[in-house]
């Protein structure tokens, strides 16, 4: 068993939606982390993301997406880029997602991601 898929097994208690689980464990988490956390991309915690900012708990994000039962023709506004996972994440579920970021150093990463 890879690692995102021992992250959606343990998700998995707390997460009904296998929409949003497949989404998890198709979005590779490790692209979204500085490269010296690479190692820590599937531990089911938040990470430093730079500019005092972290990419969110696996649990949290997985939870908060689940909460919005979107559909595939929905639009979503992510306020709060920081890395792009949950963007990433919520784009795998909607039509389109729009996402703002205040830390331009930020946003410049998601974007490349």
């Amino acid at each position: 068993m890879n690692e995102a898929d021992q992250l959606v097994a343990e998700l998995r208690r707390f997460v009904a939606d296998e929409r949003v689980l497949e989404a998890v464990r198709r979005v590779p988490r490790e692209a979204f982390v500085p490269a010296d956390l690479r190692a820590h991309a599937y531990d089911n915690t938040a990470l430093g993301i730079g500019c005092g900012q972290t990419i969110s708990q696996p649990l949290v994000v997985a939870r908060m997406t689940e909460l919005l039962e979107l559909k595939p023709a929905d639009r979503v506004l992510d306020v709060g880029t920081g890395s792009g996972y949950h963007a990433a994440i919520l784009a795998a579920l909607a039509a389109h997602v729009w996402s703002i970021e205040r830390h331009a150093e930020l946003s410049t990463r998601a974007c490349a991601t």
